[in-house]
Protein backbone atom coordinates (compact mmCIF):
# COMPACT_ATOMS: atom_id res chain seq x y z
CA UNK A 1 0.00 0.00 0.00
CA UNK A 2 2.35 2.94 1.37
CA UNK A 3 2.29 5.84 -1.11
CA UNK A 4 0.19 4.20 -2.61
CA UNK A 5 -3.15 4.09 -0.86
CA UNK A 6 -5.13 6.45 -1.52
CA UNK A 7 -6.53 9.08 1.36
CA UNK A 8 -10.11 8.19 2.81
CA UNK A 9 -12.56 10.27 1.62
CA UNK A 10 -10.53 11.31 -2.00
CA UNK A 11 -11.40 10.40 -5.18
CA UNK A 12 -10.37 9.50 -8.77
CA UNK A 13 -8.14 12.42 -10.46
CA UNK A 14 -10.16 14.12 -12.53
CA UNK A 15 -9.51 14.21 -16.20
CA UNK A 16 -8.94 17.34 -18.69
CA UNK A 17 -12.33 17.30 -20.15
CA UNK A 18 -14.04 16.99 -16.45
CA UNK A 19 -12.21 20.03 -14.83
CA UNK A 20 -13.13 21.91 -17.63
CA UNK A 21 -16.65 21.15 -17.08
CA UNK A 22 -16.16 21.94 -13.50
CA UNK A 23 -14.40 25.40 -14.72
CA UNK A 24 -18.01 25.76 -16.82
CA UNK A 25 -20.47 25.11 -14.26
CA UNK A 26 -18.58 27.59 -12.01
CA UNK A 27 -18.59 30.55 -14.54
CA UNK A 28 -22.18 29.91 -14.78
CA UNK A 29 -22.40 30.07 -11.15
CA UNK A 30 -20.74 32.73 -10.54
CA UNK A 31 -22.57 34.73 -13.44
CA UNK A 32 -25.97 33.89 -12.15
CA UNK A 33 -25.23 35.38 -8.73
CA UNK A 34 -23.90 38.13 -10.16
CA UNK A 35 -26.69 39.13 -12.53
CA UNK A 36 -29.12 38.49 -9.85
CA UNK A 37 -27.00 40.98 -7.13
CA UNK A 38 -26.91 43.71 -10.19
CA UNK A 39 -30.16 43.62 -10.76
CA UNK A 40 -31.95 43.55 -7.17
CA UNK A 41 -31.18 45.71 -3.94
CA UNK A 42 -32.13 49.27 -3.57
CA UNK A 43 -29.49 51.13 -5.29
CA UNK A 44 -30.45 49.29 -8.79
CA UNK A 45 -32.37 51.90 -10.87
CA UNK A 46 -36.19 51.53 -11.28
CA UNK A 47 -37.44 50.35 -14.63
CA UNK A 48 -41.18 50.42 -15.66
CA UNK A 49 -43.40 51.17 -18.29
CA UNK A 50 -46.64 53.12 -18.48
CA UNK A 51 -49.17 53.70 -20.70
CA UNK A 52 -49.41 57.76 -21.87
CA UNK A 53 -51.86 59.09 -25.14
CA UNK A 54 -52.27 55.34 -25.63
CA UNK A 55 -48.28 54.39 -26.19
CA UNK A 56 -46.32 52.33 -23.74
CA UNK A 57 -43.19 54.44 -22.62
CA UNK A 58 -40.24 52.83 -20.51
CA UNK A 59 -38.51 55.16 -17.79
CA UNK A 60 -35.61 54.00 -16.01
CA UNK A 61 -35.60 56.13 -12.58
CA UNK A 62 -31.94 56.38 -10.62
CA UNK A 63 -31.47 54.85 -7.45
CA UNK A 64 -27.47 55.82 -6.83
CA UNK A 65 -25.60 58.91 -7.58
CA UNK A 66 -23.03 60.59 -6.80
CA UNK A 67 -22.89 63.45 -4.24
CA UNK A 68 -20.62 66.05 -6.71
CA UNK A 69 -23.54 66.41 -8.82
CA UNK A 70 -27.14 67.08 -9.16
CA UNK A 71 -29.36 63.47 -10.17
CA UNK A 72 -31.27 63.31 -13.45
CA UNK A 73 -34.69 61.99 -13.49
CA UNK A 74 -35.54 61.76 -17.10
CA UNK A 75 -39.04 60.26 -18.69
CA UNK A 76 -39.51 60.32 -22.72
CA UNK A 77 -42.24 62.38 -24.34
CA UNK A 78 -43.05 59.63 -26.99
CA UNK A 79 -44.90 61.33 -30.00
CA UNK A 80 -47.53 62.54 -27.31
CA UNK A 81 -47.51 66.52 -25.65
CA UNK A 82 -46.71 65.96 -22.15
CA UNK A 83 -45.41 67.59 -19.30
CA UNK A 84 -43.66 66.47 -16.08
CA UNK A 85 -43.50 67.78 -12.78
CA UNK A 86 -41.30 66.25 -10.11
CA UNK A 87 -41.77 65.73 -6.46
CA UNK A 88 -38.82 65.18 -3.55
CA UNK A 89 -38.00 65.35 -0.30
CA UNK A 90 -35.38 64.77 1.96
CA UNK A 91 -35.42 60.71 3.09
CA UNK A 92 -36.79 59.92 5.82
CA UNK A 93 -38.37 63.05 7.38
CA UNK A 94 -41.14 64.50 7.63
CA UNK A 95 -40.41 67.35 5.11
CA UNK A 96 -43.37 68.50 2.62
CA UNK A 97 -42.74 67.43 -1.01
CA UNK A 98 -41.11 69.62 -3.40
CA UNK A 99 -42.64 70.40 -6.83
CA UNK A 100 -39.98 70.79 -9.77
CA UNK A 101 -41.27 71.43 -13.43
CA UNK A 102 -39.90 69.11 -15.57
CA UNK A 103 -37.73 70.59 -18.44
CA UNK A 104 -37.94 69.88 -22.04
CA UNK A 105 -34.73 68.08 -23.56
CA UNK A 106 -34.89 66.93 -26.98
CA UNK A 107 -37.52 63.78 -26.76
CA UNK A 108 -37.39 63.67 -22.96
CA UNK A 109 -38.51 65.38 -20.33
CA UNK A 110 -35.92 66.38 -17.49
CA UNK A 111 -35.72 66.76 -13.69
CA UNK A 112 -33.18 67.52 -11.11
CA UNK A 113 -32.32 66.19 -7.90
CA UNK A 114 -30.21 68.55 -5.33
CA UNK A 115 -27.00 66.75 -4.89
CA UNK A 116 -26.97 65.35 -1.12
CA UNK A 117 -23.72 64.80 0.94
CA UNK A 118 -22.55 60.90 1.07
CA UNK A 119 -25.21 58.74 2.71
CA UNK A 120 -28.18 61.05 2.26
CA UNK A 121 -31.54 60.23 0.34
CA UNK A 122 -33.82 61.36 -1.35
CA UNK A 123 -37.86 60.21 -2.09
CA UNK A 124 -38.95 61.23 -5.16
CA UNK A 125 -42.00 60.64 -7.93
CA UNK A 126 -43.20 62.25 -11.34
CA UNK A 127 -46.28 63.50 -12.55
CA UNK A 128 -46.76 63.28 -16.08
CA UNK A 129 -49.58 65.43 -17.16
CA UNK A 130 -50.71 64.72 -20.81
CA UNK A 131 -54.16 64.84 -22.93
CA UNK A 132 -55.22 62.14 -21.13
CA UNK A 133 -55.16 63.32 -17.62
CA UNK A 134 -52.29 62.83 -14.73
CA UNK A 135 -50.03 59.90 -14.84
CA UNK A 136 -48.46 59.42 -11.48
CA UNK A 137 -44.73 57.29 -11.46
CA UNK A 138 -44.63 55.14 -9.00
CA UNK A 139 -48.70 54.64 -9.06
CA UNK A 140 -48.18 53.69 -5.22
CA UNK A 141 -47.73 56.26 -2.97
CA UNK A 142 -45.88 53.53 -0.74
CA UNK A 143 -43.61 52.85 -3.33
CA UNK A 144 -41.52 56.32 -3.94
CA UNK A 145 -38.38 56.02 -5.33
CA UNK A 146 -35.44 55.86 -3.35
CA UNK A 147 -32.02 57.48 -4.17
CA UNK A 148 -29.06 57.38 -2.33
CA UNK A 149 -25.99 59.74 -2.68
CA UNK A 150 -22.55 58.54 -2.38
CA UNK A 151 -18.89 60.22 -2.43
CA UNK A 152 -17.02 59.43 -5.63
CA UNK A 153 -14.89 56.59 -5.23
CA UNK A 154 -11.57 56.29 -8.08
CA UNK A 155 -12.10 53.94 -10.55
CA UNK A 156 -8.15 52.69 -9.17
CA UNK A 157 -10.08 51.14 -6.05
CA UNK A 158 -13.19 50.12 -7.13
CA UNK A 159 -12.35 48.19 -10.30
CA UNK A 160 -10.18 45.99 -8.16
CA UNK A 161 -12.60 45.73 -5.66
CA UNK A 162 -15.06 44.65 -7.93
CA UNK A 163 -12.88 42.08 -9.63
CA UNK A 164 -11.17 40.48 -6.55
CA UNK A 165 -14.97 39.84 -5.12
CA UNK A 166 -16.42 38.22 -8.28
CA UNK A 167 -12.53 36.26 -9.05
CA UNK A 168 -13.17 35.44 -5.35
CA UNK A 169 -16.15 33.71 -5.79
CA UNK A 170 -15.47 31.87 -8.96
CA UNK A 171 -12.66 30.36 -7.20
CA UNK A 172 -15.29 29.69 -4.66
CA UNK A 173 -17.69 27.71 -6.41
CA UNK A 174 -15.04 25.72 -8.33
CA UNK A 175 -13.38 24.96 -5.02
CA UNK A 176 -16.88 23.75 -3.61
CA UNK A 177 -17.29 21.90 -6.94
CA UNK A 178 -14.04 20.08 -6.54
CA UNK A 179 -14.55 19.23 -2.88
CA UNK A 180 -17.66 17.79 -4.51
CA UNK A 181 -16.55 16.20 -7.68
CA UNK A 182 -12.92 16.73 -7.57
CA UNK A 183 -10.85 16.80 -4.28
CA UNK A 184 -7.23 17.08 -5.30
CA UNK A 185 -7.99 20.28 -6.75
CA UNK A 186 -10.55 22.23 -3.78
CA UNK A 187 -7.46 22.94 -1.62
CA UNK A 188 -5.73 25.10 -3.59
CA UNK A 189 -8.64 26.96 -5.13
CA UNK A 190 -9.71 27.32 -1.42
CA UNK A 191 -6.91 28.99 -0.14
CA UNK A 192 -6.68 31.26 -3.48
CA UNK A 193 -10.45 31.79 -2.98
CA UNK A 194 -9.61 33.12 0.79
CA UNK A 195 -6.90 35.50 -0.60
CA UNK A 196 -8.67 37.29 -2.89
CA UNK A 197 -11.91 37.49 -0.57
CA UNK A 198 -9.22 39.05 1.99
CA UNK A 199 -8.53 41.73 -0.71
CA UNK A 200 -11.58 42.53 -2.67
CA UNK A 201 -13.63 42.30 0.46
CA UNK A 202 -11.12 43.22 3.73
CA UNK A 203 -8.87 45.87 2.31
CA UNK A 204 -10.59 47.22 -0.94
CA UNK A 205 -14.11 46.86 0.12
CA UNK A 206 -13.23 49.20 3.78
CA UNK A 207 -11.10 51.51 1.15
CA UNK A 208 -14.08 51.78 -1.04
CA UNK A 209 -16.52 52.28 2.01
CA UNK A 210 -14.22 55.43 2.91
CA UNK A 211 -14.33 56.87 0.09
CA UNK A 212 -18.03 56.43 -0.40
CA UNK A 213 -19.44 57.55 2.73
CA UNK A 214 -16.76 58.45 4.97
CA UNK A 215 -16.07 55.50 7.08
CA UNK A 216 -13.73 52.39 6.34
CA UNK A 217 -16.14 50.04 8.45
CA UNK A 218 -19.69 50.48 9.56
CA UNK A 219 -20.50 46.80 10.36
CA UNK A 220 -19.48 44.21 13.39
CA UNK A 221 -18.81 45.94 16.02
CA UNK A 222 -19.59 49.69 15.30
CA UNK A 223 -22.50 49.06 13.48
CA UNK A 224 -25.15 46.93 11.67
CA UNK A 225 -24.16 47.61 7.69
CA UNK A 226 -25.57 44.75 5.98
CA UNK A 227 -22.80 44.44 3.48
CA UNK A 228 -19.88 44.81 5.75
CA UNK A 229 -21.85 42.25 8.23
CA UNK A 230 -22.10 40.02 5.36
CA UNK A 231 -18.50 40.59 3.72
CA UNK A 232 -17.24 39.55 7.61
CA UNK A 233 -19.30 36.51 7.92
CA UNK A 234 -18.38 35.02 4.27
CA UNK A 235 -14.44 35.87 4.85
CA UNK A 236 -14.79 34.33 8.73
CA UNK A 237 -16.70 30.80 7.01
CA UNK A 238 -13.62 30.44 4.64
CA UNK A 239 -11.21 31.39 7.16
CA UNK A 240 -12.38 28.57 9.08
CA UNK A 241 -12.95 26.30 5.67
CA UNK A 242 -8.82 26.87 5.05
CA UNK A 243 -8.09 25.98 7.90
CA UNK A 244 -9.60 22.53 8.03
CA UNK A 245 -8.67 21.96 5.14
CA UNK A 246 -4.90 22.95 5.63
CA UNK A 247 -2.40 23.04 3.28
CA UNK A 248 -1.16 19.87 2.73
CA UNK A 249 -3.17 16.07 1.47
CA UNK A 250 -4.86 14.39 5.18
CA UNK A 251 -5.45 10.74 5.08
CA UNK A 252 -9.05 11.88 5.45
CA UNK A 253 -10.13 14.64 3.16
CA UNK A 254 -13.86 14.79 4.30
CA UNK A 255 -14.01 17.39 6.50
CA UNK A 256 -12.16 19.57 4.56
CA UNK A 257 -14.65 18.87 1.81
CA UNK A 258 -17.65 19.93 3.77
CA UNK A 259 -16.27 22.48 5.22
CA UNK A 260 -15.45 23.99 1.39
CA UNK A 261 -18.88 23.18 0.23
CA UNK A 262 -20.92 24.99 3.38
CA UNK A 263 -17.97 28.21 3.08
CA UNK A 264 -19.63 27.88 -1.10
CA UNK A 265 -23.43 27.36 0.05
CA UNK A 266 -22.56 30.63 2.97
CA UNK A 267 -20.85 32.78 -0.05
CA UNK A 268 -23.93 31.62 -2.25
CA UNK A 269 -26.24 33.00 0.51
CA UNK A 270 -24.22 36.34 0.62
CA UNK A 271 -24.14 36.64 -3.12
CA UNK A 272 -28.07 36.62 -3.35
CA UNK A 273 -28.82 38.82 -0.60
CA UNK A 274 -28.95 42.49 -2.24
CA UNK A 275 -26.40 44.65 -2.36
CA UNK A 276 -26.11 47.84 -0.35
CA UNK A 277 -29.35 46.36 1.47
CA UNK A 278 -29.56 48.24 5.33
CA UNK A 279 -26.17 50.83 4.48
CA UNK A 280 -25.23 53.82 5.48
CA UNK A 281 -27.78 56.74 5.49
CA UNK A 282 -27.59 60.09 6.50
CA UNK A 283 -29.27 61.19 9.43
CA UNK A 284 -30.91 64.54 8.31
CA UNK A 285 -32.22 65.40 12.37
CA UNK A 286 -28.51 65.00 13.56
CA UNK A 287 -27.50 67.09 10.14
CA UNK A 288 -29.93 69.45 10.76
CA UNK A 289 -28.77 69.83 14.64
CA UNK A 290 -25.32 70.37 13.76
CA UNK A 291 -23.53 67.63 13.43
CA UNK A 292 -21.32 67.24 10.15
CA UNK A 293 -22.08 65.14 7.21
CA UNK A 294 -20.07 62.17 8.44
CA UNK A 295 -20.84 62.86 11.94
CA UNK A 296 -24.27 62.31 10.77
CA UNK A 297 -24.08 58.90 9.23
CA UNK A 298 -25.78 56.14 10.24
CA UNK A 299 -27.35 52.60 9.37
CA UNK A 300 -30.87 52.27 7.55
CA UNK A 301 -33.19 50.11 9.32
Amino acid sequence: MGKKAKLEGAAPRTSRWAGALLWILAVVLMMTSAVYQRRTGPTYPLRGSVEISGAPQAYKFLRSNNSTHDARVEFPRGTGEIDGRLFFKRYPTSDPFVEVPMAVEEDRLVGLLPAQPPAGKLEYYVQIDGPDGSTRIPADAAENVIIRFKGAVPAGVLVPHILFMFFSMLIGMRAALGALFAPETMRRYAWVALIGMSVGGMILGPIVQKFAFGAFWTGFPFGYDLTDNKTLIMWVVWVVACLIVGRAARRDERPGRLAVVLAAVVMTVVYLIPHSLRGSELDYEQLDGGASPTEAVTTAE
